[in-house]
Order: C-alpha cells, then sequence, then structure tokens
C-alpha cells in the first residue's frame, strides 16, 4: 500500500464523517483518483468540493490537484508494505543483509516521493538565513537531529541539539524573529517535542518538523511540515528503517543547504575538516 493510502488507512477511524467519507471513497478506487475531478469526488462521497479541498488540507497537500499528483506518483512506483521485512528467528546472514538492504531502500524511495520539493527548498531557505537553530527531538530521533547538529556545527551555523525536555523547552523560551526550530519525531506525537516546537513559535522562531507521512500534532503545530515514509511496522524491526528514512532528509536539507550558498560554506567544511585531521595526527603520533 503506498504510504499515502497507509496513512488514510491509519487515521480512518479518527476522521470527522464526512472527511471519512472522502477516505473510504479513495481508498476503494485509489487508482481512479488521479483521473477525477474535485466535484466528481465530491459527489462520491457525498460531500461538497470544499470538504474535499479541507480533507486535503488536513493531511498537509496543498489542495486536490496537489494530492491528486502526489498519489498518481506513488502509484505508479509500488513497493507495498511486503517491501518491508521483519526480524525472522533463525535467519541466514545473507537473509538478514538481503532483509536490511532491501528496507532501507524501500524506506528511502518512499520518503523520496513523499517529499515536497518547494516546502524543501523553503526549509533550506531559513535554515541558512537562521541565526540559531535548535535541534528538538528524543530517543531514536535524538540520533538524527545530533546528526544534523554534527553537519551544521561543521558549516559555522550556531546551533544546538536537545534530547531533555526541560532544556528544550528553556531553549526554545528564548528563541525569537530570525532563529529557526526543526522537531523530528517519527510518530509526530512525542509530547515534549511538540511541547517544544509550540514554545519556540510562540516566542517567534520559524518552525520545522519530520515526521513519518500523517495527520499528526507535531506536523500541525509547525510552519514547514516534512514527512518521511509512514510503512514501518512493528516493535522487531527496531526503528531501522525509519532512522534511515529521517537521514535521508536531513541529508538532503544539509546538501542544499550547503550548494544554494557554497561559497559561505565551503570554505568552512573545508576548514574543519583539516582541522579534525590536524588533531587526529597531533594525538596519534602521525597515524
Amino acid at each position: 500500500m503506498a504510504a499515502i493510502l497507509h496513512a488514510l488507512q491509519q487515521e480512518l477511524e479518527d476522521l470527522p464523517a464526512q472527511e471519512r467519507r472522502i477516505a473510504e471513497v479513495i481508498l476503494s478506487s485509489p487508482s481512479d483518483i488521479p483521473g477525477w475531478t474535485i466535484n466528481h469526488l465530491a459527489q462520491q462521497s457525498g460531500t461538497s468540493p470544499a470538504t474535499v479541498t479541507r480533507f486535503c488540507k488536513s493531511f498537509h497537500f496543498k489542495g486536490f490537484p496537489d494530492f491528486k499528483m502526489k498519489l498518481a506518483a506513488e502509484l505508479s512506483h509500488p513497493t507495498g508494505e511486503t517491501a518491508y521485512q521483519d526480524i525472522v528467528a533463525g535467519n541466514s546472514l545473507s537473509k538478514i543483509v538481503e532483509a536490511i538492504e532491501a528496507n532501507h531502500l524501500a524506506s528511502i524511495a518512499d520518503t523520496t516521493r513523499l517529499l515536497d520539493l518547494e516546502r524543501v527548498g523553503k526549509a533550506i531557505e531559513l535554515l541558512c538565513a537562521a541565526r540559531r537553530i535548535d535541534l528538538y527531538g528524543v530517543a531514536t530521533s535524538s540520533i538524527v537531529t545530533q546528526d544534523f547538529y554534527q553537519k551544521l556545527i561543521r558549516i559555522g551555523k550556531s546551533c544546538t541539539a536537545f534530547s531533555d525536555s526541560h532544556m528544550q523547552i528553556t531553549s526554545a523560551s528564548s528563541l525569537g524573529e530570525g532563529d529557526v526550530a526543526v522537531a523530528v519525531s517519527y510518530s509526530g506525537e512525542t509530547p515534549e517535542t511538540i511541547d517544544a516546537l509550540h514554545c519556540a513559535k510562540q516566542a517567534g522562531a520559524a518552525t520545522i518538523s519530520l515526521t513519518s507521512y500523517s495527520n499528526n500534532k507535531l506536523a500541525t503545530v509547525s510552519n514547514i511540515p516534512l514527512f518521511t515514509s509512514s510503512l514501518e511496522k512493528g516493535m522487531r524491526r527496531g526503528d531501522m528503517a525509519s532512522r534511515i528514512a529521517l537521514l535521508h532528509v536531513i541529508d538532503i536539507l544539509f546538501t542544499g543547504m550547503v550548494s544554494s550558498d557554497f561559497d559561505q560554506f565551503i570554505p568552512k567544511l573545508e576548514q574543519s575538516y583539516h582541522s579534525v585531521q590536524s588533531y587526529r595526527v597531533h594525538n596519534n603520533g602521525g597515524a
């Protein structure tokens, strides 16, 4: 099932009655939707064009045309949940290697098709211009924010990654106009991360979220919601494919920043590289 359809299925029971009817029609005939007009979908679901638009925006699309375009893109490159393989007792090492490779490749491909390049571009602009950047994430998500922190420090950006909920709020409250807060939560429902991003937004900072694709609270709080694939399920996978998907988006943001302001960032990147190399040589006796 495509990530968009998966998200609709997951959220179905929690949707308002009219929006639920729209989701049910889409789920019953997904391949037909790209060829429908907004009026036709409204008629088939017994709703109105305004309700269809509201439904699309609740799932972070610009409107029905944007929804159709992204759904069509996903349907043209089917991977399905069967592409994600869980941990199996007694698997041979070769099977394990194949399964992990398949999971990671599927996660990256599914995430790439979900990316809204306009939003990604705006996020890159904000990050490049930011006076200060706060990064919020707990548990597995803190690994992702730490990775982004290490990248941003190397190009001279003033930033800090916070995993402690009290420090997240403390720092967020001191942000202001010209600052950016980035919050990472695969579920998009981590209370501490939601509170921190909300606090940063109230303080006047621009806010960016990175979550799995769903109608989640963290995405709703942020100015620019970015999404990864939401197809990974099961506790036994240890958030492996989801972590790879999150890091995939972080790498895109970082590379986009460096590429867009090459003359400013490359000298700093090279300086940090040479400084680390000199440090290693000095402390390892030339090794």
